[in-house]
């Protein structure tokens, strides 16, 4: 699947501003089931799936970047959001640094191998310090999500 694909311009939020980790994790989960989410996907279900997920243990994976992710049982496709905080939150990062890029993903219920294979491809695509810093300054979701496109080139398609 191709990043743009899994994550529209509609999914992407710049320069937001959130104060914790939990209030993050509230507003992506409203981001992404929007617009066009599936009527059983409900905001509710997301958070209690990222909550849940953050309880094992912290989806940042240092420099300020963290990919909260979970699996949703009646979800017929991977989905994606991407968040660029104006001022970083404490996620528990084993770096203890904030984390500002938020990359969110959703799998189907039982796409365990696609789903570990995506967040790998999303760790390796975020591991790049110039791609992170161009994300930074991107200017609009556009730009966002053809940054991401460009990069992908470099580490292998990001499927789902």
């Amino acid at each position: 699947m191709i990043i743009d694909a899994l994550i529209p311009p509609q999914r992407v939020r710049l320069d937001a501003e959130c104060t914790s980790k939990k209030r993050l994790l509230e507003s992506i989960s409203q981001l992404i089931i929007e617009p066009d989410a599936p009527s059983q996907l409900d905001s509710t279900r997301v958070f209690e799936t990222l909550i849940a997920r953050e309880k094992l243990g912290s989806t940042a994976i240092g420099r300020g970047i963290a990919i909260p992710h979970g699996r949703v049982e009646g979800l017929s496709r991977p989905r994606g959001a991407f968040v660029r905080l104006k001022q970083g939150v404490d996620f528990d990062a084993l770096d203890h640094q904030p984390v500002d890029l938020v990359f969110a993903l959703l799998v189907p219920e039982g796409a365990d191998s696609e789903h570990l294979n995506t967040l790998a491809q999303l760790a390796r695509l975020l591991s790049q310090p110039s791609l992170c810093a161009s994300l930074r300054e991107a200017p609009t979701p556009e730009a966002v999500l053809a940054l991401l496109a460009v990069n992908v080139a470099a580490v292998g398609s990001v499927t789902a």
